[in-house]
C-alpha cells in the first residue's frame, strides 16, 4: 500500500492544475481558400489545410476513394540534399483528412524506377530509416519545438517518433495508428490513420498544428520537403518543428480523457544455475496489467502492476577493454515511453539510467508496482515516476522505492531550462540508505545551428555526500563547417544511483572543428569532410591524466557509400594499475601511443550493406590491431542476416591476447506485425554464449503474442569440454488491448 499511495499521491495533485490554451498565431502565409490546400509565400513559408471527411474513408492504401479526386493534392517536394532547392527527382502527391476520430495522410509516391531499384527490404517496426519512405511530422501543440514523427516504406512497415525541443527523439515511442501501401503502374501509395487519441493537443476543438511532408529516396540520398530546407538539415526535417508550416483547418474532439487497460498473462519454464537454490525446469505463470488514462488532454497517468519483461530483447553484448563504465540501451517497453521527457544530463552524467529500476548486474529484479505522469500544461512539462522493486537472491537485491520528478519549461523560440530530483530508497526505517540526486539543466537553441547545453548537479549517497557535476556544450554546426566546444566536471566519488556515470574525479575540455564543403564539380561525390579534435582530461586536484588528438578525413557518396580514415595520438596516465585480462595487467604510468583508423559503409540500398572497420596502433606500452563489421545480408524481402564481428588483437609486455565477440541476427518478417528474430552471440571476454529467439505477432491493434527463448552458456568450463548451461528459460506472453 505505501508503495501505490505514494505513486498517486502526487499524480492526484498534479491533476487538479487547471487546463490553459495560448493564442495560436500562424507562423506563415494566410490560409489557403477552399478548394486550395496549399498557400506559398515569397521567402518559402507555406501554409496547408486538412480537408473534413464526409464519408467513411476506405482504408485499404489504394486510394481509389472518390474524395481523392475531389481535393487537390499537396505538391510541389524540394531537395534538401543531394541538389538543395531544386524539385524531388520523382513527384509526390499528398492529403491530409479528418474525421471525427483521426487523422489521415495519404500519398501517392511517384517513381519511374524499376520495383526492384527501390530500397524496400524491412517490414519491422522503426526499422526503416534506411529505406525509401514517405513521411508526416505533427506538431500539435504548435510551440514550433515538440511533436510526432510517423512514417513508411513501400512494403508497409511503419516507424514513429516523439520529439522534444527538436533534439531529444525518442525511438521507441509505439503508439496506436495504421497504415496500409499499394502499388500503381507508376509508383507506390500509402495512407496512414492515425487516432487523435494517440495524440497530445491544446485543449479546444479548432485547432492550428504545424506539419512537415518528407520524401526519401535512399539510393539516390535524396530528402525531400514541402518546403524548403537548408542542406544542413538533410534527413533531420522532420524533427525541426520550428521550421514546419502551419496546418488549418482542424476540428478535433474535445480530448475528455480516455483509459487503456492493457493486461498480460505469462507462463514460463526455466532453469538457472546460478541461483540458490538451482532451478530446474521451473514452471510458473503470472497474471498483470498495465492501465493509462488521460487525465487531460495534456496528461496521462500510466499505472503497471507486477510488470515483466520477458518479451523484451536481449542486449547486444559489448567489448570494453577500459578501466571506464559502459552503458546498455533502455529495451522495456515501460521505461520506453516518455524516457525523453526524463532525459537530463547532456552533455554530462544522466541523473536518470532506467535500467538500475529492475535490473542488477544483468539479472531481472520484480517490478512490484509503478506509476508514472507526464504531460505538458501551457509552456511546462512535468513527469513523475514512482516503481517499487522486490527481492532477487543471487544479486542480493532487496525491496527498493525509485522517485523521479521532473519539470521543464519552454522559452525563447526554442529552448528549454528544467530542474530533476530522483531518489532511491531501500529501506524506510534506515534513512541514511537512501541516495537522492538533484539538478538544473537548459538547452538554448540561436538562429537555425548555434546551440548551448548546460547542466548542474549534485548527488548524495551513503558513501559520498554532497559532490557536484557540471557540464556546458557549445556548437555551432552550419552545413559546409562546424565547431564544438565541451567542458565537464564530476567530482570524485559523484554518484547518483539512479543515474549513470562513466567516469568521475574529472574536469574534462574537448574542441573540434569541421569543414564539409559539397563539390559540385565531383562526380558521384555528395560531401567531403575533415574534422580535428583535441580533448584534454584533469582530475579534479588539477593533474594531467590524459589528452587525445585526432584528425579524420571522409568521403560521402551520392549513393549513401562512405568511406572514412582517421590518426589518433593518445596520452593516458595511470595511477593505479588495472587489469585487462585474466592474468594480464597494465602497470601504473605514463603511456603515448598513436593509432590509424579506417572504414568503408555500404549503402542500405545494396544486398550486402554496413560498415567494416579497421584499426592498428600503440597501446599502453603493446600493439592493438582490431577488425569490426556491423551489417546486414538481404536474403528476400522478409528474411535478413545481421552478422557483427569485433576482434581485438592485444600484445602488451605483460602478455597477449585475442578478445572476440560474434554476432549474427536472423530476422524473419511473415507481415508487418509479425516476425520471427534471432540472435546469437559468442563473447571470448566474458566467455559466454548467449541465444535469444523471439516470435512476436500483433494478432490485433495494440495486442501482442510473443514466444520467446533465452539460453545463455559458460564457453569454458572448467576442465574443458562443451559449453555449461548457465541459465535457460522459455516464455509465452499475450497482451490484449482494451480502451474505453
Amino acid at each position: 500500500m505505501r508503495a501505490i499511495a505514494s505513486i498517486f499521491l502526487p499524480l492526484a495533485c498534479v491533476a487538479l492544475i487547471p487546463r490553459s490554451a495560448q493564442a495560436q498565431v500562424i507562423d506563415g502565409p494566410l490560409p489557403p481558400v477552399a478548394p486550395a490546400v496549399i498557400a506559398r509565400a515569397v521567402d518559402g513559408r507555406a501554409t496547408l489545410r486538412a480537408v473534413r471527411l464526409a464519408q467513411p474513408l476506405t482504408f485499404d492504401g489504394r486510394l481509389n476513394d472518390d474524395i481523392y479526386a475531389a481535393t487537390t493534392p499537396i505538391t510541389g517536394f524540394l531537395q534538401s540534399i543531394p541538389d538543395n532547392g531544386q524539385p524531388a527527382s520523382q513527384n509526390t502527391e499528398v492529403w491530409i483528412f479528418f474525421d471525427r476520430t483521426a487523422i489521415y495522410v495519404a500519398a501517392r509516391c511517384w517513381d519511374t524506377r524499376p520495383e526492384n531499384e527501390w530500397t524496400a527490404n524491412e517490414r519491422r517496426r522503426d526499422k526503416i530509416v534506411a529505406q525509401d519512405n514517405f513521411g508526416v511530422s505533427l506538431d500539435t501543440y504548435y510551440d514550433r519545438r515538440s511533436g510526432y514523427m510517423f512514417y513508411a516504406n513501400p512494403l508497409a512497415a511503419r516507424a514513429d517518433v516523439y520529439v522534444t525541443n527538436e533534439t531529444n527523439y525518442n525511438v521507441d515511442f509505439n503508439p496506436v495508428w495504421e497504415v496500409q501501401t499499394g502499388r500503381f503502374p507508376g509508383g507506390w501509395t500509402v495512407e496512414m490513420q492515425i487516432p487523435f487519441t494517440s495524440l497530445r493537443y491544446r485543449p479546444g476543438t479548432s485547432q492550428v498544428w504545424g506539419v512537415q511532408l518528407r520524401r526519401n529516396i535512399r539510393a539516390r540520398n535524396e530528402w525531400s520537403y514541402i518546403t524548403l530546407l537548408p542542406a544542413s538539415i538533410g534527413n533531420m526535417g522532420l524533427v525541426r518543428m520550428s521550421l514546419m508550416p502551419a496546418l488549418v483547418g482542424l476540428e478535433l474532439p474535445s480530448g475528455s480523457g480516455n483509459l487503456e487497460i492493457k493486461p498480460y498473462a505469462i507462463m514460463n519454464v526455466s532453469t538457472d544455475h546460478l541461483s540458490v537454490p538451482t532451478v530446474l525446469n521451473d514452471t510458473s505463470a503470472a497474471v498483470g496489467f498495465d492501465v493509462k488514462y488521460g487525465l487531460t488532454q495534456n496528461l496521462t497517468a500510466d499505472f503497471t502492476y507486477n510488470t515483466d519483461v520477458a518479451a523484451a530483447e536481449a542486449d547486444d553484448q559489448q567489448v570494453n577493454l577500459t578501466r571506464f563504465n559502459l552503458s546498455l540501451p533502455e529495451k522495456r517497453d515501460f521505461f520506453l515511453e516518455g524516457r525523453d521527457l526524463f532525459a537530463f544530463g547532456t552533455p554530462g552524467p544522466s541523473l536518470f539510467y532506467s535500467r538500475k529500476i529492475g535490473l542488477n548486474r544483468g539479472r531481472v529484479v520484480p517490478i512490484i508496482a509503478g506509476g508514472r505522469l507526464n504531460g505538458k500544461i501551457g509552456r511546462t512539462s512535468i513527469g513523475l515516476l514512482n516503481i517499487e522493486t522486490g527481492e532477487e537472491a543471487v544479486t542480493q537485491s532487496r525491496n527498493t522505492n525509485f522517485t523521479v520528478m521532473r519539470v521543464r519549461q519552454d522559452v525563447l523560440r526554442r529552448s528549454t531550462i528544467g530542474a530533476i530530483v530522483t531518489r532511491r530508497s531501500r529501506s524506510l526505517v534506515k534513512p541514511d540508505e537512501a541516495s537522492t540526486a538533484y539538478g538544473v539543466d537548459g538547452a538554448f537553441g540561436f538562429h537555425d545551428n548555434i546551440n548551448l547545453d548546460m547542466s548542474y548537479a549534485r548527488a548524495n549517497s551513503p558513501d559520498a555526500r554532497d559532490k557536484a557535476s557540471y557540464a556546458a556544450t557549445f556548437a555551432f554546426d552550419p552545413d559546409a563547417w562546424g565547431l564544438s566546444a565541451r567542458h565537464l566536471f564530476i567530482a570524485d566519488g559523484f554518484n547518483p544511483e539512479i543515474g549513470f556515470v562513466t567516469r568521475d574525479d574529472i574536469r574534462e575540455t574537448a574542441l573540434t572543428a569541421r569543414v564539409s564543403p559539397r563539390p559540385e564539380s565531383v562526380p558521384h561525390v555528395e560531401r567531403f569532410a575533415a574534422t580535428t579534435g583535441l580533448t584534454y582530461t584533469l582530475n579534479t586536484s588539477g593533474v594531467l591524466e590524459s589528452w587525445s588528438q585526432t584528425a579524420a578525413f571522409a568521403t560521402e557518396f551520392e549513393h549513401s557509400d562512405s568511406v572514412t580514415a582517421s590518426a589518433r595520438h593518445d596520452f593516458d596516465r595511470l595511477f593505479v594499475p588495472f587489469s585487462i585480462a585474466p592474468g594480464i595487467t597494465i602497470p601504473a604510468g605514463d603511456y603515448h601511443f598513436n593509432t590509424v583508423r579506417a572504414s568503408v559503409t555500404l549503402g542500405p540500398q545494396r544486398r550486402l550493406s554496413g560498415t567494416l572497420v579497421v584499426t592498428h596502433g600503440g597501446y599502453y606500452g603493446g600493439r592493438q590491431s582490431t577488425t569490426g563489421y556491423n551489417g546486414r545480408v538481404t536474403i528476400t524481402k522478409a528474411l535478413a542476416l545481421q552478422p557483427g564481428i569485433d576482434v581485438r588483437w592485444i600484445r602488451l609486455p605483460g602478455g597477449s591476447f585475442v578478445s572476440q565477440l560474434w554476432r549474427t541476427r536472423f530476422i524473419y518478417t511473415l507481415t508487418p506485425k509479425m516476425f520471427l528474430a534471432g540472435l546469437i552471440q559468442y563473447n571470448t571476454s566474458s566467455h559466454t554464449i548467449g541465444l535469444n529467439f523471439r516470435l512476436r505477432w500483433e494478432y490485433s491493434t495494440g495486442s501482442e503474442l510473443f514466444i520467446v527463448y533465452n539460453e545463455n552458456q559458460n564457453a569454458e568450463p572448467r576442465g574443458g569440454g562443451f559449453a555449461e548451461l548457465f541459465d535457460r528459460a522459455v516464455a509465452v506472453k499475450i497482451t490484449r488491448l482494451l480502451q474505453f
